[in-house]
């Protein structure tokens, strides 16, 4: 379902910049993930439809993404550096849309689990040998799936993904779509890590900036770390 723009809140909303930078992947890969391509095939020209659909529409014509996508975007990265091709990973989620009953199936915790159920339907069917080998190897599917992917996040009882901790297992910065849009902030103080890291770079000290944002001098560090980590 697709989210306008007087429901936002708690939705999270970002550009694809923005995602980007966040998730480490390539703005034109998410692009094609999220809103499918054209490629010339010999004579012709073919298409190939999103992996997943966005969380928000479209906004005055200009592209955003919701807290949701940006959970699809980590898992379905892990996929592909594991291999695993596209139009196998669009059965993955086409199929995670029917057993868990979401747009976004790659956000659930429940897919820690049901996901090699997922992925032992479409290597079944497709026989293709790596999904064989993610199924078959419990070492291998965990390896993808589990520590780095679903570590840093805070589910709740009905399994929605609340908030992602982006310097896991450290927890100074949190990425929360009910708190300033999804922007990452500090824990301590629910300030944008932006901010902060900006008025540090103007002032030249943690200190100061500390006391005007009433927030602990070690959450400041913590911001300038992140920021300064994102654009290395």
């Amino acid at each position: 379902m697709l989210i306008n723009e007087p429901k936002l809140v708690g939705v999270g909303l970002y550009t694809v910049p923005e995602a980007a930078r966040l998730t480490r992947v390539p703005k034109p890969t998410i692009r094609r993930w999220l809103f499918g391509y054209r490629y010339r095939r010999n004579s012709h020209y073919a298409e190939l439809p999103p992996v997943w659909e966005s969380q928000i529409a479209p906004i005055d014509s200009a592209t955003g993404l919701g807290f949701l996508d940006l959970m699809e975007i980590r898992v379905v990265h892990a996929f592909r550096d594991y291999g695993i091709s596209l139009s196998d990973i669009r059965l993955a989620v086409a199929r995670g849309c029917e057993i868990f009953g979401s747009d976004h199936p790659f956000a659930k915790k429940r897919f820690q689990t049901d996901g090699r159920r997922i992925f032992a339907e479409i290597a079944e069917r497709t026989g293709e040998a790596i999904l064989i080998d993610l199924v078959k190897s419990q070492y291998a599917f965990h390896r993808v799936v589990k520590p780095s992917l679903f570590a840093s996040l805070e589910f709740s009882d009905a399994d929605r993904v609340l908030r992602w901790y982006p310097v896991w297992p450290i927890q100074q910065v949190v990425v929360d779509p009910e708190l300033a849009f999804g922007r990452p902030i500090v824990r301590d103080g629910h300030v944008p890590t932006d901010v902060l890291a900006q008025a540090v770079g103007a002032e030249g000290s943690v200190e100061p900036v500390a006391r005007w944002f009433d927030v602990p001098a070690r959450a400041v560090r913590a911001a300038v770390d992140f920021e300064k980590d994102l654009d290395s």
